[in-house]
């Protein structure tokens, strides 16, 4: 398997979906994996076609984590960390590009794999998925931004017990605890996570673009920042063709059309 191999991409109707494919492994990142994700949403970030993007694995798992075998062979490479930290990028890209993300978890999800769901903006789980930090388990300390993001959702108290004992939870009660929007049926896993892509889809991209960076920015910024941000935004998506065939649409009483203009 070649490194092209390893993240699968397609679109259709506006919706990226970028799939894991090391399947015989639960999707674990090894380093071709790992180096090759960050291009492929790079590519899906910078496309004008494609207005959501789903996070997925092949077969049976959604990602277990880093590559255990890998780690095993104890190969270091030169600049590890600035390696790591270029790989890193991926969970940038899913929390930042001006797109929608949403984790589809058909499977297990730890680690570093837990890390990438969290990034995203929304996560659906199906019921049979397993969720967990799992860092501990192997001494490691955690990396692809899990802490920042599983603190901001759970508080500190519970994201660190969870980082800490490294207790794997059911899709249930991940989405209990508010880790995941929805645990839904194996079998309706990928038609409800595709019914919500397609509705995110059909709505004004530049308005949602602007809405995630307001998003973003409300968890690190003061109050009186905010509003200058949200005003800004306002004024701007007030100017967008899509406002203005949104406008038209509720007066006629129909669905609108965006073209993100």
């Amino acid at each position: 398997m070649t490194a092209d191999d390893t993240v699968l991409l397609e679109i259709a109707d506006h919706v990226a979906t970028v799939t894991l494919n090391r399947p015989e492994k639960l999707n674990a990142l090894n380093p071709e994996l790992l180096d090759a994700l960050p291009g492929v949403l790079e590519r899906v970030a910078g496309d004008p076609q494609v207005r959501c993007v789903i996070l997925t694995g092949a077969g049976r798992g959604f990602c277990a984590g880093g590559d255990i075998s890998a780690m095993a062979a104890g190969v270091i490479t030169e600049n590890p960390v600035e390696r790591l930290r270029r790989q890193e990028e991926s969970s940038r890209l899913l929390h930042e590009m001006p797109k929608p993300t949403i984790a589809m978890i058909n499977g297990p999800a730890a680690g570093a794999g837990l890390s990438l769901a969290l990034c995203c903006d929304l996560r659906i789980a199906a019921e049979s998925a397993r969720l967990g930090t799992a860092f501990a388990r192997v001494g490691f300390s955690g990396d692809f931004g899990g802490t920042w993001m599983l603190q901001r959702l759970l508080g500190p108290a519970k994201a660190r017990e969870l980082y800490f004992t490294a207790g794997m939870l059911d899709a249930r009660e991940a989405e209990r605890l508010g880790i995941v929007n929805r645990a839904v049926r194996d079998d309706g896993l990928r038609d409800e996570t595709m019914a919500l892509a397609q509705r995110i889809a059909a709505g004004p991209p530049i308005a949602l673009a602007r809405m995630k960076q307001n998003m973003n920015l409300a968890l690190v910024s003061d109050f009186t920042t905010l509003l200058h941000a949200e005003a800004e935004g306002m004024i701007m998506t007030g100017m967008t063709r899509d406002h203005r065939e949104a406008a038209r649409a509720f007066l006629e009483k129909r669905e609108p059309t965006f073209e993100g203009r």
